[in-house]
C-alpha cells in the first residue's frame, strides 16, 4: 500500500520513498517550554502522532527526535526582543531553569494524557551547547557567518536557494523592512546563530562564547539562536539528512527556512526529504492570543467536563493541513461522537462468536464487512493522513453494528477493528471500555425476565439499579442492550 504525503518540499503530494526501508528518521519541532500549551499548540502534537501511528502501520521502525526548546526562542522569529524563557521567569518570579523545568514537565504530563506515543528522543536546547556552538564552527570555516554587536549571524546571501522553501519575495522583504531592527545586519533575512548577553545584563541561561568563533579579543557571554537548536539537535542524532520533519505552517517562512540554510551549507546534503506542516487552529473564528483570554490549557477543558480525549477526537475531524476552529460546540459533537463510539466498543462485552446455524450466513458476512473496515482505515490514513476519511469510514461501519442483532455481530471482527483504532488514532477504545460486573449482569438477565413476564413493577425497579452503576439500557426486540452513561 503507497504511503503519501503532502511535501512542502516540492508543493506536491509525494510518495514516502525513506532512506532504509525498514527504518524512517522523525524530528518535530517541540514547544517553547514558557508556559502551558492552548489546544492550538496541542492540535499539531496530536497529527504528528497520527504520523508516528501510521508509519509504524507501515512496519517502519520510527526514530523521532522531539526538542524541547528551553533556551534562545526570543519573542520575535526574527530574533528580535526578550527571550521567553526570560520573560516567563520574570512573569513568575522564579529563574529560566524552574520555569522550563516545570512547563517542560506539564508538556510531558499533557502528551500522556493525550494518549501520545512518547518519542523515543525528546532533547532539551540546554543540553545541546556544545553540539550547537560545533555547528557554529563549521559554519565560520566555510565563510558563512559574520559577527555584528549583539552576536553571531548567518549570511542568507551566500545560500543561494534560501528563499525557494516559503517561496521568499526577499526583494519586497527588504523594501518592507521599513525599519529594520538591526541595521548592523547584512541582509534582511539574516538570522542570528549565537546571541551575546547585552552588556550590563545577567541571564539566567548563558554560555562562555568560545573564543575561535569569535572575532576579536573579547569572550562575551551568550546563549544560542532558536534555529540552529533545530539543526543541532536533529543531525546529532539522527543524521545529516532526515527522512520526515514535521511543523506548523507558521515555520515555513523563517524557522525551517533557516534550519534548512544552514544545516545543507554545514553538510552539503539535502536537510530533509519530506516536511509536513499543520495548518493554524482557530478559537471562535479569530487567532489564539491572551488579551483574548481564548487560548484554552487542557485543564480548561476538564473544568468544563471534557477529556482530553474528547479533545483528540475534535483534532481529529479536520485535516491537518486545513485550518481547524474551536468551538465548544464542535468539542461537544466530537465528544458526543467518542462517547457513541464507546459504546460500540462495549457491545463486544455482550455479544459472542458461538452462533445459531442460520445466523452464519449473515455473521459472516458482517465479519467480512468489519475486516475490510480496518483496511479501509488505513488506505484513508495513508493518503495524506487523512483523518477526516477515517473517521467517516468508522462512523459507517458502527452505524451498521448498533442495527444489528447482539447475535450477528462476530466479536473477533469488532475486537480487531477496535484495536486498529486505537493503533491508528490512538483513542484507547479498548482500554477505556471495561465490562459491567456479574452482579449487573445478572440484574440485566432478570429484568428481561420480568419484562417477558410483564411484570413492569420489578422491571422498572431493576432498571433503577442497574443504571446506578453507570449505565443505561436500551431495549431491543433481541433483548437489552447497555450503554455507558453520558
Amino acid at each position: 500500500m503507497t504511503l503519501k504525503f503532502n511535501n512542502t518540499l516540492n508543493g506536491t503530494i509525494d510518495e514516502f520513498i525513506p532512506q532504509r526501508a525498514d527504518h524512517v528518521s522523525l524530528y518535530t519541532c517541540g514547544p517553547t517550554v514558557y508556559d502551558y500549551l492552548h489546544v492550538g499548540n496541542w492540535s499539531a502534537y496530536v497529527y504528528w502522532d497520527i504520523l508516528v501511528r501510521v508509519l509504524m502501520a507501515h512496519n517502519y521502525t520510527v526514530n523521532r527526535v522531539m526538542n524541547i526548546t528551553d533556551v534562545g526562542h526570543l519573542v520575535s522569529d526574527n530574533d528580535e526582543g526578550e527571550d521567553k524563557l526570560e520573560k516567563g521567569a520574570r512573569r513568575e518570579g522564579k529563574t529560566a531553569w524552574e520555569v522550563a523545568d516545570f512547563y517542560g514537565k506539564d508538556f510531558m504530563r499533557g502528551l500522556e494524557r493525550l494518549g501520545m506515543i512518547t518519542p523515543q528522543h525528546v532533547t532539551k536546547a540546554t543540553d545541546f551547547i556544545d553540539e550547537q556552538l560545533e555547528l557554529v564552527r563549521i559554519l565560520k570555516s566555510k565563510g558563512l557567518t559574520y559577527q555584528i554587536d549583539d552576536g553571531i549571524y548567518f549570511d542568507t546571501s551566500m545560500f543561494t536557494t534560501y528563499a525557494n522553501f516559503a517561496h521568499l519575495d526577499l526583494d519586497s522583504l527588504r523594501a518592507g523592512a521599513r525599519v529594520e531592527f538591526n541595521p548592523q545586519k547584512r541582509n534582511h533575512s539574516d538570522f542570528a546563530l549565537w546571541k551575546f548577553t547585552p552588556t550590563g545584563e545577567k541571564r539566567d541561561m548563558q554560555w562562555q562564547t568560545p573564543a575561535d568563533i569569535l572575532e576579536g579579543s573579547d569572550r562575551p557571554m551568550g546563549f544560542p539562536g532558536w534555529h540552529l537548536e533545530c539543526s543541532a539537535m536533529a543531525m546529532s542524532i539522527l543524521g545529516e539528512t532526515l527522512d520526515l520533519h514535521t511543523g506548523g505552517i507558521d515555520h515555513i517562512p523563517v524557522h525551517h527556512t533557516n534550519e534548512i540554510a544552514q544545516s545543507e551549507v554545514a553538510t552539503g546534503k539535502r536537510f530533509s526529504n519530506y516536511w509536513l506542516h499543520n495548518n493554524h487552529l482557530k478559537v471562535e473564528g479569530t487567532k489564539i492570543s491572551k488579551s483574548l483570554n481564548n487560548g484554552y490549557t487542557l485543564d480548561d477543558l476538564e473544568t468544563r467536563g471534557f477529556s482530553p480525549f474528547d479533545y483528540r477526537m475534535f483534532v481529529l475531524q479536520s485535516h491537518y493541513s486545513s485550518e481547524g476552529n474551536f468551538t465548544f460546540d464542535n468539542l461537544s459533537a466530537a465528544k458526543n461522537r467518542l462517547h457513541n463510539w464507546r459504546n460500540v466498543a462495549a457491545l463486544r462485552h455482550q455479544t459472542h462468536d458461538r452462533l445459531q446455524d442460520d445466523d452464519k450466513k449473515a455473521t459472516d458476512e458482517r465479519r467480512l464487512s468489519l475486516y475490510a473496515t480496518s483496511q479501509a482505515i488505513v488506505e484513508a490514513l495513508s493518503d495524506d493522513l487523512d483523518t477526516p476519511a477515517a473517521l467517516t469510514i468508522i462512523d459507517e461501519a458502527f452505524s451498521c453494528v448498533t442495527n444489528t442483532s447482539l447475535d450477528a455481530i462476530h466479536q473477533h471482527a469488532l475486537v480487531q477493528l477496535l484495536g486498529t483504532i486505537d493503533e491508528l488514532l490512538g483513542l484507547q477504545l479498548l482500554q477505556s471500555t471495561h465490562d459491567i460486573t456479574d452482579d449487573t449482569k445478572r440484574a440485566i438477565i432478570a429484568r428481561n425476565v420480568a419484562r417477558n413476564n410483564q411484570d413492569w413493577a420489578t422491571s422498572d425497579t431493576l432498571r433503577v439499579e442497574i443504571e446506578k452503576s453507570g449505565i443505561t439500557l436500551r431495549d431491543t426486540t433481541r433483548g437489552s442492550v447497555w450503554e455507558y452513561n453520558s
